[in-house]
């Protein structure tokens, strides 16, 4: 009945937010009633709802308004028709009102009836779908991942998921699995470290012992998390390859999970290399602000908490590492508010956690910057501010633009004479050409975080 005004709603939202947030938040939402008392929107689940209620409301009255419904509230709901929702209960709350922990605990997915328990496959049912944050730094992983979950063995055979340490690829990882087995009970799920299947490797080795290979071989979809530390270990390599063709060729779904992309891994067998790049493999790479501010929201009101918007401004500000200190660092401060009895705003969290930021420079500087990214390429910083055109001097010079953009925010033009150039499009062109580079060549962002690093060290 309400299908045409919110697809019109929804378009003009699509254009003003990142593609990901749109897929992450509106893609399963509708409008399910208008009258005088407001308007009702259903939403995918608790999650989305408490992002709606704290971030989207505002702009959604506005667009409302410019269709010329002026509502005098607006209710989100969890859709009882989504797949994903467990409970039969829908659960209202007008946007002005404040989520208890209560309601937050007995409809978020964190703590309904699992499908799955922990002994089953060796997965942890709290990892799923839909408790994963999607942002612009994992958007494409948590689409292909879906894709493997509704495929398995036919989609992305093997999917080789990489980044650095606390992104998320273990709970990427387990929520496919999750949900392979929410969809068909009777699926076999293993999900084991690469360290585990070593030292049982090395056990059936020693003492004989019988199934190891069945164990590995009889499975529908195998799960091994944290492979580079297969590497060097040749005869571990040679069985794990067997295994690995076994499930391949009848059509057994594969998912693994590294530090880093199958080339960067030292003395990894060719054979098995060219085997974790057959299917795909994807970088997850550092969450953006904006999915670091979700990651507190959320976490936040699964404690019951109501975090304000310069609070979780702060903490997102000030920790860009890895999603694991960030929630130790939301822990902390909500831990700390609750034993001394005060609010966990701003300035308890800046008297809390207040070295993180005496941790850094308090003056760093263009020099700085571009000292260090010299020192890192071995290069003089008379050659990065020179007129020289080599590759090896280039992509250096381009990343000290970067970096100077992206920690001083400063402009063009300074960023340009800061390194000897008279045009500021050449700083616009180089500090586009790493940002995009960041995104698909793992070297140079290992070089930058390396630098960046050492700025703060």
């Amino acid at each position: 009945m309400y299908h045409a005004l919110w697809q019109s709603v929804l378009g003009e939202i699509e254009l003003t937010v990142p593609h990901a947030t749109f897929t992450t938040w509106f893609k399963n939402t509708e409008l399910v009633d208008q009258n005088d008392a407001g308007v009702v929107i259903s939403v995918a689940n608790i999650f989305a709802k408490k992002q709606f209620e704290v971030k989207f409301d505002d702009q959604i009255k506005s667009i409302l308004s410019k269709q010329g419904i002026n509502p005098k509230q607006i209710s989100y709901i969890v859709s009882t028709s989504n797949k994903n929702t467990r409970s039969n209960r829908e659960t209202t709350i007008n946007s002005s009102s404040q989520v208890t922990a209560d309601d937050l605990i007995s409809t978020s997915p964190r703590y309904q009836s699992q499908p799955v328990t922990a002994s089953v496959g060796g997965l942890n049912p709290r990892y799923t779908f839909d408790n994963f944050i999607v942002g612009s730094s994992n958007d494409l992983a948590y689409t292909a991942s879906r894709a493997v979950a509704a495929n398995p063995g036919i989609k992305y055979n093997p999917i080789y998921l990489y980044g650095g340490v606390g992104l998320g690829k273990t709970h990427l990882m387990q929520a496919i699995g999750n949900e392979i087995i929410k969809n068909d009970p009777k699926m076999r799920v293993l999900y084991i470290s690469s360290e585990t299947f070593v030292n049982e490797f090395l056990e059936y080795i020693r003492f004989k012992k019988k199934g190891f290979s069945e164990k590995y071989r009889n499975v529908d979809v195998l799960i091994i998390d944290d492979m580079q530390f297969i590497a060097g270990k040749e005869k571990t390599q040679e069985e794990f390859f067997h295994t690995f063709n076994h499930l391949h060729q009848n059509n057994k779904q594969i998912i693994i999970c590294s530090d880093k992309p199958p080339k960067s891994i030292p003395t990894l067998t060719e054979r098995l290399r060219s085997r974790f790049e057959m299917g795909m493999a994807i970088d997850i790479q550092m969450p953006d602000f904006e999915t670091r501010c979700a990651i507190l929201n959320i976490k936040a009101s699964l404690s019951g908490v109501t975090l304000r918007k310069d609070t979780i401004e702060y903490l997102a500000t000030n920790i860009k590492t890895n999603i694991r200190e960030l929630e130790g660092a939301l822990n902390r401060l909500l831990a700390y508010a609750e034993m001394r009895g005060v609010e966990p705003d701003i300035s308890t969290a800046e008297g809390l956690l207040g070295n993180i930021r005496q941790s850094r420079p308090q003056h760093l500087s263009s020099k700085q910057i571009i000292d260090r990214t010299a020192k890192h390429f071995q290069l003089d910083v008379s050659e990065i501010c020179s007129e020289k055109r080599d590759k090896y001097i280039v992509v250096p010079r381009q990343i000290a633009m970067y970096l100077l953009r992206s920690e001083l925010h400063l402009s063009f033009p300074k960023i340009a004479n800061e390194l000897g150039r008279k045009d500021h499009t050449t700083a616009i062109h180089s500090i586009e050409k790493i940002e995009k580079a960041i995104k698909l060549d793992f070297l140079i962002r290992e070089q930058v975080s390396s630098i960046r690093e050492k700025l703060y060290a």
